[in-house]
């Protein structure tokens, strides 16, 4: 275990007493989604939760883990983080436990570091790639994986005054708060082992770190490479963090890749578990094809097990047809990276991820990490020639694919939207229309307050007509 420094700041909490610790007024729907509890920050998000979340979290992860260690928090850069870091680090030092903070971090940061410092768990704050006003706890065992799920429940459970949590003594001792950015450079270490001595000579790349986790990070870990490295939103800034600009609005990459004449760029999200590319040529290169070439890569290798990538049901058609061609396997899940990884590990494979830039690799670590994918697809790109617009010519055509997002404000609504028979009309409407030529995909998002609906098909036409018309239904049903 690494010892607090004596220059660390101490930071000592009391706990609550048990008169009135259970009257927060939660919803009726779960609180934890696909991805940790994620609102509105000052609404559902605020401070008394995020006390009683660290609180419950404490007492439930000292019970149920094998190790005893600290709990590392670290955040992106929403002006939100500090509250809700301050919060839960009360909460959690009235439980017992000693807090690590990280500061400003990638997610992927708190997870590795909790997997090798014998932590009890981490705590990584944010909302993604939401918006600035958005925020989001989302917690990880012991061995830097997401938390368990029955866990997660347990922990929900006591913040609404069941379960065995509540009918227990709480601590009879106080934790202590440190600020440990200096572990940091150890996740920068862990970025560069793999991969040491990585040369990208005569590589122009842009790096869009969205004003988010990734700045000061991703910058540091191409510093070394050689290449020439042009960043853009490239300080920690919780007013415009995803605003126009990372992995979710490319624009601002294509932009500066055109304007520097760069071979190609990365897009982070808000956190740097995502990453997007951008080519020469201004095309997208999304988690499909990232999964293609790593894929291609790994399997020429001998180190893809039965040649399997596993993505989710929003998994291009057709990339699913040209690895196929290649003798591989696509096996698809729910949308999540928590689902990704649960069938990586029953299946013993070995990549996995989604179409929106989360790729996992068993090869280098257990959870999605933007700038661990970035350095590892920018060695794959040098090795072969240089030229991330080459790849994109020799691989592959996607169907088209429209993606369109109905607010949905009601959670009640969002969670039973099946039970709607005009929205399940309309759907059966669409997919006899276009038969084996396309598919449809309905879908509430597990972190924002929206029905996702996605049409793909051969035909942009139909693409564009069925898209307008279910979402114009769920719009009229339920919003």
């Amino acid at each position: 275990m690494v010892s607090a420094p004596i220059r660390s700041r101490a930071i000592a909490s009391q706990a609550p007493a048990g008169v009135g610790w259970n009257i927060l007024a939660l919803p009726t729907t779960p609180l934890f989604g696909t991805d940790g509890i994620r609102g509105r920050a000052g609404d559902l998000l605020n401070a008394p939760l995020a006390t009683q979340v660290g609180y419950w979290a404490g007492r439930v992860l000292r019970h149920t883990s094998a190790v005893d260690g600290p709990i590392i928090i670290g955040q992106d850069s929403r002006n939100s983080g500090h509250m809700l870091a301050s919060a839960l680090a009360a909460g959690l030092t009235s439980a017992g436990l000693e807090v690590w903070n990280l500061g400003l971090c990638p997610t992927a940061a708190v997870a590795y570091l909790t997997g090798i410092t014998g932590a009890i768990g981490g705590v990584m704050i944010s909302a993604s790639h939401n918006p600035p006003e958005d925020n989001g706890i989302k917690f990880f065992g012991s061995d830097g994986t997401k938390l368990a799920k029955d866990v997660q429940q347990q922990i929900e459970q006591a913040l609404r005054g069941e379960g065995w949590a509540t009918d227990t003594a709480p601590s009879d001792h106080w934790g202590q708060c440190y600020y440990r950015p200096e572990l940091v450079d150890r996740y920068l270490d862990f970025l560069h082992a793999p991969l040491a001595g990585l040369d990208l000579s005569g590589l122009r790349i842009v790096l869009d770190m969205a004003w988010g986790a990734a700045a000061g990070i991703a910058d540091r870990a191409f510093a070394d490479t050689q290449a020439d490295i042009i960043g853009i939103h490239g300080l920690p800034d919780g007013d415009r963090i995803n605003v126009n600009c990372g992995s979710t609005h490319l624009d601002a990459l294509r932009s500066a890749v055109q304007a520097h004449h760069a071979d190609f760029g990365f897009a982070f999200d808000g956190d740097a578990d995502r990453v997007m590319a951008i080519d020469a040529q201004g095309r997208v290169v999304d988690g499909d094809y990232i999964l293609y070439f790593w894929g291609k890569h790994l399997q020429e290798m001998n180190r893809l097990p039965e040649g399997t990538i596993v993505s989710t049901v929003m998994a291009n058609l057709g990339f699913e047809r040209a690895w196929q061609r290649l003798g591989g396997t696509l096996v698809r899940t729910q949308v999540g990276d928590q689902y990704v990884h649960a069938e990586m590990m029953r299946r013993g494979a070995k990549l996995g991820g989604e179409q929106s830039g989360h790729i996992l690799c068993h090869h280098y670590s257990l959870t999605g990490d933007g700038i661990l994918t970035a350095l590892h697809l920018a060695n794959l790109i040098q090795s072969l020639g240089g030229s991330l617009k080459a790849l994109m010519d020799q691989s592959f055509h996607t169907f088209p694919q429209r993606l369109k997002n109905v607010r949905v404000e009601d959670r009640e609504r969002r969670k039973h939207w099946q039970d709607s028979d005009p929205i399940q009309r309309a759907i059966a409407e669409a997919e006899a229309a276009m038969g084996n030529l396309g598919r449809v995909l309905v879908r509430p998002s597990g972190t924002e307050p929206l029905i996702r609906v996605m049409v793909e098909a051969q035909e942009q036409s139909l693409v564009d007509r069925w898209t307008d018309h279910l979402a114009q239904v769920i719009q009229h049903q339920l919003a």
